[in-house]
């Protein structure tokens, strides 16, 4: 048998053996034959013999001058607007309706990579421009649920977009359940009177500040959001405060049919959560807040003052979430930067939103811990204060965070607590005579902590002499630092240095330290990072100021950064055409080249938009609704490796085979997963080098790792590249869908319900992608 065909039938065999085996969320059957035809969750099948291929489209050329630097296109944005029904063609961010208000193109402030090369992006802080004297007194009565767009580039980059359906995703269409500081309370006699968050169900849903994730099956998932409300206020006056409060829904965007569904509702309602896939294709939320103006909730106290220290999963099988038990409860920051570890545990390296003035808790102490969760055990264990060389599990602090958790401390833990505490003492003591205090120890410990408003970047997971992924490394470079002493509250001027964090797995046990690399070239806020197929790093955008603390007094940063992890340096590239610093966004696109967009600010000092441009701040005159193109200098060359066939799906533990154009000069084969990211977070951001096995020709057979830990199932591009004196040069991606045994149990989200309630099932699920894949019926 033709060994290409070989290959379809097993897969085949194995999602039909899945389909009628395992029904979403049971068990499989007691027979011997299934047990060794249906894997176990988390392991690799059997690798395979040869991977069917298809053909990859010529690899584009672009019209640029070669410049070491790169180079920026010119803007673009979307060149009509829907007002009163009519579509009004501008060149304009906005266009002014018949009630006089501003309709607005939207602005990038989320981003996603779709699986078929689309862009799909959400809208950011909808209504800034209608805000007349203060955001503050305004905004929850002016503010809109959020828009989305999906764009699309040609291969002459001509652009063009579509609008989803519903357009703003469609969460509480018929408001939420928010929670009021009078609502069922004792002054229940005055709600209604001083309770106005049920005003309006035009902003009840927003998907602002809802975290995104890209589920196996190529659709996206927007979790969390915003209710908007004014507390307090009589019949829609805004006489109170704005609140930004957070909400349970979940919702799925499926790139086939272009369309929001519900999903699932959580059990709390968050507002800047981080959502991370495990090992098992199910969704881990972690953190966000109730209510970020006011947090406190008469029905839960122990939980007022702080973010939402409890967590999630979700099962894309039955579309459902569970809270996990008390043990996998843990405070941290807003947006917590969370990595999967190639030992299927998360890592949290001490980066999130300094959302100042707000966002704080009184356990903000606990979010300098470095530290991973175990899915598995559902338990948390404290590696040390980030960026130094002090480790708290070594000294028996390693639950200290976990433990001091107001919501699950008990008399005897407490108990244990203080024994830990004082038995450590000499532990301590010890360690910190041994510990080497010099001037980088002392850098360190300035910027060590919790970073704010930082990009985090998990650095390509490379294999051992063994073949194995066990160690990871993560680059946290510019933000607001802690000083060595609060979290946030922190600093309002960003910091250049640049830290490093190695984890290294050998099963449960985890190693973690810290070094510094070269600083930035200039200190940056909210910078955005992006992991090119070279396997380099990029920051583009953000501030030289907080432009949280003070909206409107920060300096625009334009100028992209590129790090080197060899030298460990950055070096300043091109700038772009426009400033972009809140809410700005950036995601590598399969040619290996980077689009940047966003920059949706607060209204100036929290009251309507000043623009000061003219002083050299940041544009406050609304949002940017425009992109740039972004391309590196090795986009630029016309000697870039062509990969001309590669397989379309593939699962952890296969052995395939590509076909190239230049395969003796070929050193390096980079799966890199596709972008899905807002506010500088995407947990699922990684990259995966692939050890070339054997050349034979224009072949290449390669290998994929083993554990789904590694590489957890989701849409992927392959890169190739090769060295050359002026740098390594990486060749346009092919399109690759990783598909793991628990992936394929299921369709993502089967239960989900539409705007009526009534429940659907999307065409575009795994297995139906599989199967016409695989038959070649789309």
């Amino acid at each position: 048998m033709n060994p290409n065909i070989n290959f379809r039938f097993r897969h085949i065999a194995l999602v039909l053996s899945i389909a009628g085996l395992t029904a979403c969320g049971g068990e499989s059957s007691d027979s011997s034959e299934s047990a060794t035809i249906v894997p176990q969750p988390g392991e690799a099948n059997a690798p395979a013999e040869e991977q069917p291929n298809i053909d990859i489209e010529p690899t584009p050329t672009f019209k640029a001058n070669y410049s070491p630097k790169g180079s920026f296109s010119e803007p673009f944005a979307e060149p009509t607007i829907v007002v009163d029904g009519e579509i009004v063609e501008t060149d304009g961010k906005c266009v002014e309706t018949a009630d006089g208000l501003a309709e607005c193109k939207p602005a990038a402030g989320t981003v996603a990579l779709l699986n078929d090369g689309r862009i799909l992006y959400l809208n950011a802080l909808e209504g800034t421009e209608n805000v007349e004297l203060s955001i503050v007194a305004e905004f929850g009565e002016v503010s809109v649920n959020d828009q989305s767009r999906v764009l699309s580039l040609s291969q002459n980059d001509e652009p063009s977009w579509l609008k989803p359906s519903p357009l703003r995703a469609g969460a509480n269409p018929d408001g939420a359940d928010s929670e009021t500081l009078f609502n069922n309370t004792p002054l229940a006699v005055l709600d209604g009177l001083l309770d106005t968050a049920n005003n309006t169900d035009k902003n009840d849903g927003a998907l602002f500040c809802s975290d995104v994730v890209g589920l196996a099956d190529g659709s996206v998932m927007a979790v969390g959001g915003t209710d908007y409300y004014s507390e307090p206020g009589i019949d829609g006056l805004p006489l109170g405060v704005a609140e930004l409060e957070g909400i349970k829904n979940s919702r799925i965007f499926h790139a086939g049919t272009n369309t929001w569904t519900q999903s699932g509702d959580m059990k709390y309602g968050r507002w800047y959560p981080s959502l991370v896939t495990l090992p098992d294709n199910k969704v881990l939320v972690t953190s966000g807040v109730e209510k970020l103006l006011k947090p406190v909730y008469p029905s839960d106290p122990l939980n007022s003052g702080r973010n939402i220290v409890q967590t999630e999963i979700y099962d894309p099988c039955t579309g459902t979430w569970a809270v996990n038990p008390s043990t996998a409860d843990r405070s941290l920051p807003l947006y917590p930067r969370l990595h999967l570890l190639p030992n299927g545990h998360v890592f949290y390296n001490a980066g999130g939103q300094a959302f100042n003035p707000f966002g704080q808790g009184y356990d903000q102490a606990l979010w300098n811990i470095a530290a991973t969760f175990n899915p598995a055990s559902n338990r948390w264990t404290d590696l040390g204060y980030a960026g130094l060389p002090l480790r708290l599990d070594e000294i028996g602090l390693g639950q200290l965070a976990s433990t001091l958790n107001v919501t699950n401390i008990s008399l005897k833990q407490a108990s244990l607590l203080v024994g830990d505490l004082l038995g450590s003492a000499s532990n301590l003591l010890t360690v910190a005579s041994e510990l080497d205090i010099d001037a980088e120890t002392l850098k360190s410990a300035i910027g060590g902590g919790m970073r704010g408003s930082t990009s985090s970047t998990m650095l390509p997971l490379k294999p051992n002499e063994n073949g194995e992924y066990n160690d990871a490394e993560f680059l946290t470079a510019g933000g607001v630092p802690s000083y060595a002493l609060l979290t946030n509250p922190g600093g309002y001027l960003p910091i250049a240095q640049t830290r490093i964090d190695t984890v290294r797995t050998n099963g449960d046990d985890i190693d973690y330290e810290s070094r510094l690399a070269g600083p930035l070239n200039q200190p940056r806020w909210y910078g955005t990072n992006v992991l090119l197929p070279d396997g380099s790093v990029m920051v583009f955008s953000g501030g030289n100021r907080d432009g949280v603390v003070v909206p409107g007094l920060e300096g625009p940063i334009k100028t992209a950064e590129r790090f080197d992890p060899e030298t460990g340096t950055w070096t300043e590239m091109a700038s772009g055409i426009r400033s972009r610093t809140y809410h700005n966004t950036a995601i590598l696109l399969p040619d290996g080249r980077v689009l940047v967009g966003g920059h949706s600010p607060i209204n100036t000092a929290y009251l309507k938009f000043v623009d000061l441009q003219d002083f050299g701040l940041a544009p406050y005159d609304g949002r940017d609704p425009s992109f740039e193109i972004y391309t590196p200098p090795y986009a630029m060359r016309n000697d870039r490796p062509k990969i001309l066939s590669a397989p379309e799906m593939l699962m952890p533990g296969d052995d395939f085979s590509i076909e190239v154009d230049q395969a003796d000069a070929i050193d390096k084969v980079l799966l890199i997963r596709r972008t899905v990211m807002t506010h500088a977070v995407d947990s699922d951001q990684r990259a995966i080098e692939l050890p070339i096995a054997k050349k034979s020709g224009n072949e290449l057979k390669l290998a994929m790792p083993q554990k789904n830990s590694v590489v957890p199932a989701g849409q992927y591009m392959l890169f190739i590249s090769k060295d050359t004196p002026e740098g390594r040069v990486p060749s346009v991606a092919a399109s690759v869908s990783v598909q793991t045994p628990d992936s394929l149990q299921c369709s993502g989200g089967t239960q989900l319900v539409d705007e009526s309630g009534n429940t659907v099932a999307p065409s575009d699920s795994p297995l139906s992608n599989l199967l016409s894949t695989l038959f070649g019926q789309r």
